[in-house]
């Protein structure tokens, strides 16, 4: 496993080229970023276009700061989904306090409750999106097709020991989607924001 103070190298050469002001690079990153931003967003605000709008934010602010990523504090693609994340709470708690202001139901505790869960949520999908694909491929059959430990086994050629594995540390990694500075969440992507 790398270091914490030696990024990966995709990661440090996107940050130089963004700095450079590449267009391809932001082109490249938006390639390999914009269904992850776009789904982070969506989760939280519940809305296509808000989510474009989110999307959208996302890169520019990446093309006009590109110094705001520090390679030392981790991958490129936790900082994108840390940001994404903070900018569609941002814009939920905006949308819902001005709703809340023109007498419209719901109340500040609801606000929050409806904040806290959208972060758990994108939490969960950011999770599940950046784990291993062995140990989604057993999650995805044990949730979406109802298979237990025996069947998801033998549906991906495996030992029943490996399928248990696999599903017990893929609902671990899935459970700390309500942990605040969770190890699956990308740094700062702890907490409501």
């Amino acid at each position: 496993m790398a270091k914490k103070d030696a990024p990966p190298r995709w990661d440090r050469k996107m940050q130089q080229r963004l700095a450079r002001g590449e267009a391809a690079a932001l082109g490249e990153l938006y390639d390999r970023f914009a269904s992850l931003v776009h789904g982070l967003a969506h989760r939280v605000l519940g809305d296509e276009r808000a989510a474009d709008g989110i999307t959208r934010e996302v890169f520019v602010h990446v093309w006009e700061h590109p110094e705001a990523y520090d390679p030392k504090q981790g991958p490129l693609r936790s900082w994108v989904a840390g940001l994404t994340h903070r900018l569609a709470v941002q814009r939920l708690r905006a949308t819902e306090t001005a709703a809340l202001t023109e007498g419209t139901e719901g109340s500040t505790e609801d606000l929050e409750r409806k904040v806290r869960h959208a972060s758990v949520a994108a939490r969960a999908d950011y999770i599940v999106q950046s784990m291993p694909t062995p140990l989604r491929a057993a999650l995805e059959l044990a949730y979406f097709q109802r298979r237990d430990y025996r069947q998801a086994a033998a549906d991906l050629s495996i030992t029943e020991d490996e399928a248990r594995r696999r599903l017990r540390l893929g609902l671990q990694l899935l459970s700390t989607a309500h942990d605040t500075g969770a190890p699956g969440a990308p740094p700062g992507y702890g907490g409501a924001a």
